[in-house]
């Protein structure tokens, strides 16, 4: 019979303590539904355990409340991360990250952060949009060095159906809700991206970047050890 393995009760949350073993990767916190308190004792219980943490959508006044106890945690602004780091970071391979423009640039700081976060070295190219494609041209043989690249476009979302076209590594699209009414906040380039004919890219939901962050590292993982 396998071990079973530990999570710790808190009452309101059940920490997944031994994710790491299972998962090469430790429980993300999603922070914006939860309460200050709630987050100040589940980051504490984490850095009692010497565990490194991470909080997505985070807001200033929630970062500010856990660091009052927790000096070590950092936020990142753009990206509404919280972080905590109790062992370093080993990073290798390389991710690359792509925006349609800079309106995109948060959820691409949320996809950045999170996986160097999980042990990748990220490089970013922002605003390569396709209105003006020759900025993307520019860039495409630095962006064909990666092992995996994230596209966040909004819009129509064509520039990642274009880009997957013109690599031979994984693409992970992420659809933003930055656009006109027509977009519909995101649906139309989550269709875009959907329906594209361009082999080899995969879709997130709309403005998640943690989502394409957290996967194209684990893919950067696998490729970059073997």
């Amino acid at each position: 019979m396998k071990r079973k393995e530990k999570y710790l009760d808190i009452g309101f949350a059940k920490l997944d303590i031994e994710r790491q073993k299972r998962k090469k990767a430790v429980e993300t916190i999603y922070c914006e539904s939860k309460t200050d308190e709630q987050l100040i004792e589940i980051f504490k219980k984490f850095d009692e355990l010497k565990i490194n943490a991470i909080g997505t959508r985070a807001s200033k006044k929630q970062y500010d409340a856990v660091k009052k106890v927790i000096p070590e945690v950092e936020y990142h602004k753009e990206g509404k991360i919280i972080t905590l780091i109790k062992k370093e970071i080993k990073k290798i391979g390389q991710v690359a990250i792509c925006t349609g423009g800079t309106g995109d640039i948060p959820m691409a700081e949320e996809a950045a952060i999170t996986a160097e976060f999980f042990g990748s070295n990220v490089k970013k190219y922002y605003d390569i949009g396709i209105a003006g494609i020759n900025r993307l041209l520019d860039n495409i043989d630095k962006i064909r060095e990666a092992n995996v690249i994230i596209v966040l476009a909004g819009m129509e979302g064509a520039l990642a159906g274009i880009i997957t076209g013109l690599v031979d590594v994984p693409v992970i699209a992420v659809p933003t809700s930055i656009g006109y009414g027509s977009s519909f906040k995101g649906l139309s380039a989550l269709l875009t991206m959907l329906n594209s004919c361009a082999e080899g890219m995969m879709v997130v939901n709309i403005d998640n970047g943690f989502g394409a962050g957290y996967s194209a590292s684990q893919i950067n993982r696998k490729i970059a050890k073997e």
